[in-house]
């Protein structure tokens, strides 16, 4: 009966020993990838904040589902490769989106800028027949 104790007690540390070292390992992730975006210098795309954010949030989730079933490091990486995977996805959409919208936006300036011009010609030629 002690050796159950003894055994169950051994097997809820190994547990928690785990959990600490995912803990570890998820919050080295996190300072590794802020550094590694941080060095770039620019603001991250939204292309880079989806992918970043979604695998962040697979890996949090999958670490959850992971130590439910007793592998909280497995279902960490393999959450964190789905989500980074959907959210690159999704956040393709967004950045192709705005892309287009300041391609469009860039579009109707330069066609301002054109009628602006057209206007001023046509009232240089009004005014060159009234002096006529």
């Amino acid at each position: 009966m002690e050796d159950d104790r003894a055994l169950s007690t051994r097997g809820s540390m190994s547990r928690k020993a785990t959990s600490r070292g995912l803990t570890a390992m998820v919050a080295f992730a996190f300072v590794a990838a802020f550094a590694i975006a941080g060095c770039s210098g620019q603001p991250l795309s939204t292309r880079e904040k989806g992918t970043l954010g979604g695998g962040v949030l697979g890996a949090g989730a999958g670490a959850i589902i992971g130590a439910a079933v007793g592998h909280p490091a497995a279902g960490a990486a393999i959450g964190g490769a789905f989500g980074a995977g959907t959210g690159y996805v999704v956040s393709n959409s967004m950045q192709n989106n705005e892309n287009q919208q300041a391609q469009t936006q860039s579009q109707i300036q330069q066609q301002q800028r054109e009628l602006e011009q057209q206007r001023q010609q046509i009232q240089q030629l009004q005014n060159q027949q009234q002096t006529e």
